[in-house]
């Protein structure tokens, strides 16, 4: 698996009905810059961190006869919590636990 930020839609005017519902996206992998077409069925957007199957792994996501995908969106990655609540939680979990 990779992690990818998506940089835009693919669009086509047709495609193999074997496709299921969703979108190819135009995706850059993080840390190469590779780019790639990954198909979404989770709704992504420009901008967003996502995390890629690829391969075998990702056709046999479907059911029936796998489709000829070979990178899926799988997942949407939030972004880091910022240091402040980092702070917060560590010390509320600390709270918690004393009162156990």
């Amino acid at each position: 698996m990779i992690t990818a930020t998506v940089v835009g839609n693919v669009w086509s005017t047709r495609r193999l009905p074997e496709l299921p519902n969703g979108a190819f996206l135009e995706v850059e992998a993080d840390g190469t810059g590779q780019r790639l077409i990954a198909f979404d069925v989770l709704g992504s957007g420009a901008g967003e961190r996502v995390l890629i199957a690829q391969g075998s792994v990702a056709a046999s996501w479907f059911p029936g006869k796998p489709p000829p995908i070979d990178a899926l969106v799988v997942g949407s990655i939030d972004p880091p919590a910022a240091p402040e609540n980092r702070a917060r939680s560590a010390s509320t979990r600390k709270t918690s636990r004393k009162g156990e």
